[in-house]
Formats: C-alpha cells, structure tokens, sequence
C-alpha cells in the first residue's frame, strides 16, 4: 500500500504572519492621525496666506491714501481756516497710521486707520459747507481720489474680515485648535467700524 503523508502545518508560519498584520495594524494607527495633522496644518497654513494676502491689498491702499490726505489739507487749509482744529487732526492721525507701516502691529494699524477714515469723513463733511472748495477743480479730483480709495479700502476691507474670520473660528475647533496650538498660530483681529463718521461713505458733490 502506498502511504498518504499529510503534511504538518508549521505552527511558526501563522505567528509570524500575525506578528506582520499586527505591526501593520500598528503603523496604520499611527500614521492616521499623523496625516490628519498634516492636513489640518496645510489647510491652516494655506488659510493663514489668504489673510495676509487680503491685508498686503488693504496695504495697498492704505499707502495711496496717506500719499493723498496731505495734498487735500495742504489744498484746503487756504479756505477752512476756521477748522485748523479738524485739518490738524487729519494730519496728525495720518502721520500716526504712517509711522506704523510697516513696523506696527495689524491691531495697531487697525486702530490708526480707523481713527484717520472718521477725520477723513468728517472733513469731507464740512468741506461740503464751503463753495469756493466746490469749485476748485484740482481739490474735487483730489476728493474724489480719496473718496475712490476708501471704497477700495472698503472692499478689502470686507474680504480681509471674511478670511480672517475663518481662519479664527478653525483655530478654535476641534482637533485644529491642538495644531494650532502646536504652531503658535493665533487670532487676526477684525476691521470693525468702531468711528460713527467712518460709517458715513464719503459724498463728493460735483455742484
């Protein structure tokens, strides 16, 4: 008769196969949060750009206008010479928001910046108070500059506040406030309107 040898299963072949699932197991466990992490800082991270991106435009316009607000003054102070008062503070809160470019915090240049748009409304309020001005070609094309820069401004504004408020609310959830955390990432502070006159858009009047 011829014997049937049934081989013997190797005990050792199953432990090392468990033993590799194991590890693999293991190293799943621990790459998932890992490439979460990384995903939530990139998205961070790439968020964070697009808040500074929105503050170099406002930066932008910010320049144009503090290059602005010193030729309307200088064009104005001839006929306003009974408001030294409110001509002195426009130039006063224009050199301050200048002396903060760019060395100056954004809550800082935030603040200053804010304090010169309320001048600037309230000059451009009582400018409509003088005819001869009305009529000063050179003083309503500077005007109107300014009146289109705060507009851009406005606009950048906005944008600026819309991203950076995103970004504040995902560095307060969870798990991205622990990365945040990790990274030293925090809030960008808003651009609100504290100053009621920067409320009031600037008119020109063209009559």
């Amino acid at each position: 008769m011829n014997q049937i040898i049934i081989p013997l299963r190797d005990p050792s072949r199953g432990v090392q196969r468990e033993t590799t699932m194991g590890l693999i197991t293991t190293l799943l466990l621990l790459a998932f949060p890992l490439v979460i992490a990384v995903l939530l800082y990139n998205s961070l991270v790439a968020l964070r750009a697009q808040v500074k991106n929105g503050w170099a435009q406002i930066d932008v316009q910010l320049k144009r206008r503090a290059d602005l607000v010193p030729n309307l003054v200088e064009s104005v102070k001839g006929a306003m010479n009974h408001e030294r008062e409110t001509l002195e503070n426009v130039v006063r809160l224009r050199n301050q928001a200048v002396s903060l470019q760019p060395s100056g915090s954004t809550a800082e240049r935030v603040q200053a910046e804010s304090q010169l748009s309320g001048a600037l409304g309230k000059l451009f309020a009582l400018m409509e108070n003088y005819p001869q001005i009305k009529g000063t070609q050179n003083i309503q094309a500077l005007q109107e500059e300014l009146t289109s820069t705060e507009n851009r401004i406005g606009f950048a504004r906005q944008h600026y506040n819309d991203v950076a408020t995103s970004f504040n609310a995902k560095i307060e959830q969870i798990p991205s406030n622990f990365i945040a955390s990790f990274a030293g990432m925090t809030a960008f502070p808003l651009w609100m309107i504290e100053d009621a006159a920067e409320r009031a858009v600037p008119r020109v009047s063209l009559k």
